[in-house]
């Protein structure tokens, strides 16, 4: 099991490189200016951070009241990242058009880059993350 702060070090480390990644790499996808990229960045990662305790709070709160448990099935965990993944489009949607000018189909393409990116560099980097910082085995004393 990993630590608390082991944890925090994924956490941090993962927002860090991954923003360090998607900032010049959007502006040259989308030709818009770093800085006005680096603001949506900063701005989606932070509203991704909160849409993530307010979606799994009520997630789990629905799953307690309609089925008594939050014991996780592996079909309720596909419709769990599904709508987890189509509501943080729709939050970062309206955000990213208003920032960038821009319209809400232009800032729908954009979030569905990001977000494509994003599936791609989590199983990347966590996969490096596990090789680097390995779990400690457990001891069975």
């Amino acid at each position: 099991m990993r630590s608390t702060s082991d944890r925090i070090r994924h956490a941090i480390s993962f927002e860090l490189i991954g923003l360090a990644i998607i900032i010049p790499l959007g502006a040259l996808a989308f030709a818009m200016p770093i800085d006005a990229i680096g603001v949506v960045g900063i701005g989606s990662a932070t509203i991704a951070t909160l849409w993530n305790y307010l979606y799994n709070i009520g997630f789990d709160h629905l799953m307690q009241r309609i089925s008594g448990t939050t014991q996780k099935t592996l079909g309720v965990r596909v419709l769990h990242a599904i709508a987890f993944e189509a509501g943080l489009l729709l939050v970062l949607m309206p955000f990213i058009a208003w920032y960038l000018g821009i319209s809400l189909w232009q800032a729908l393409v954009m979030d569905v880059a990001f977000a494509l990116f994003y599936m791609v560099y989590a199983f990347a980097f966590n996969w490096a993350y596990d090789r680097v910082f390995p779990v400690p085995a457990l001891r069975t004393n």
